[in-house]
C-alpha cells in the first residue's frame, strides 16, 4: 500500500510539473492582471507618477456621464447586430453551397479563405485604399453607377460600414470552414428520406441542415458576438486612434485604450473594461437563452 502511495505520489507529481509551465504563464499574464485591474477601477491611477487615490465608484459614474462612453455604446451596439447575423448567414449559406456537388470546390475554397491569410492591419489599409473618398475603387464605382459622391471616411454615417464590411469579408472564411466540417457529420440518410417525401432543396435546408447546425450555428454566433464587442485594430487604424469622425467609428476598445494610454487614466479604463466583461456576459448568456443551447446540446 505504500509503495502504491508513493507511486500515486510520484504520477501527481509529475503531472503538476508538466502543468507548471502553463500554469505560471496563466497566473502571471490572466489572473494576475485581472486582479490588478478590478482593484485599480477603484482608484484613480496616474501610472506615469505611481499615484493611487481611492475613489470608491466614482470612475462607473464619470464613464457612465461620459459622452464617449454612450458613442462607444451605440457604435459597438449597431457593429454586433449588423455583422454577427450577416457573418453567420453568409457563412452558413456559403458552407452549403461549397458542400454541394459544385466543380472546383477547392479552388473556391482556397480564393475565400485568403482574407484570414491577410493581417487585420494590412485588411483594413486595402479597404481604406477601396473607399477612399476621392480614387477609391468602390467610391468611384459609385459614383459611375448612379452619380453620388460618397465621403465613406469622412461621414460620421458611413465610416462605421466601412469597417463592418471589412470585419464581415474577413471572417465569413473562418465560420463557413466551421460549418463546413459541421456538414459533414449530417446523415445522408435524412436527405435521402427528404428525397423519397418529396421535399426540395429549400425545404431540406430549413428542416434538416438548419436544426443540425444549431449547436455549430450557436459557437458560431457566440464567438461572433464576442469578436465584435472586442474590435479594435480597424477602428484603431482607420481613424488614427481618435475614433472620428465625430466619434462614429468609437468603440468599446478604443475607448479604453484612449483613456488608459491618451488619458493616463488606469482606473477608468479598467472600470469600462469590467463594464465591457459584464455587457459580452450578458448577450452571450441571452443568446444562449433564446437558442436553449443547453437542449440543443444535449
Amino acid at each position: 500500500m505504500k509503495s502504491m502511495g508513493k507511486r500515486r505520489g510520484f504520477l501527481n507529481l509529475q503531472g503538476y510539473s508538466f502543468m507548471a509551465p502553463a500554469l505560471v504563464v496563466i497566473t502571471v499574464f490572466t489572473i494576475v492582471p485581472i486582479i490588478a485591474a478590478f482593484v485599480m477601477m477603484f482608484f484613480k491611477v496616474d501610472l506615469l507618477s505611481d499615484t493611487w487615490n481611492f475613489t470608491g465608484l466614482s470612475n462607473f459614474a464619470k464613464i457612465f456621464e461620459d459622452p464617449k462612453f454612450w458613442a462607444a455604446f451605440w457604435n459597438t451596439a449597431r457593429y454586433v447586430a449588423v455583422v454577427v447575423p450577416i457573418q453567420t448567414i453568409g457563412a452558413m449559406v456559403l458552407a452549403v453551397l461549397i458542400n454541394s456537388k459544385i466543380k472546383f470546390k477547392s479552388g473556391i475554397l482556397a480564393v475565400l479563405f485568403i482574407p484570414t491569410l491577410t493581417s487585420s492591419a494590412a485588411m483594413t489599409l486595402i479597404f481604406m485604399w477601396l473607399f477612399n473618398n476621392n480614387s477609391g475603387l468602390v467610391t468611384q464605382m459609385i459614383y459611375d453607377i448612379t452619380g453620388m459622391q460618397l465621403n465613406f471616411l469622412t461621414d460620421p454615417n458611413l465610416a462605421l460600414s466601412v469597417i463592418m464590411t471589412m470585419n464581415i469579408f474577413s471572417t465569413i472564411p473562418t465560420f463557413l470552414i466551421v460549418f463546413l466540417s459541421a456538414l459533414q457529420d449530417i446523415p445522408k440518410s435524412l436527405y435521402e428520406a427528404a428525397s423519397i417525401d418529396g421535399a426540395g432543396n429549400a425545404r431540406k435546408f430549413f428542416s434538416i441542415t438548419v436544426p443540425q447546425l444549431a449547436p455549430i450555428t450557436f459557437y458560431v454566433i457566440t464567438m461572433g458576438i464576442i469578436g465584435c464587442f472586442q474590435i479594435f485594430d480597424q477602428a484603431y487604424i482607420m481613424s488614427g486612434g481618435e475614433g472620428g469622425p465625430m466619434n462614429s467609428t468609437l468603440t468599446f476598445t478604443l475607448y479604453i485604450y484612449q483613456l488608459a494610454f491618451n488619458s493616463n487614466d488606469m482606473g477608468r479604463a479598467s472600470a469600462l473594461a469590467f463594464i465591457l466583461a459584464a455587457i459580452i456576459f450578458t448577450v452571450s448568456f441571452i443568446v444562449r437563452k433564446l437558442m436553449k443551447s443547453d437542449e440543443v446540446n444535449g
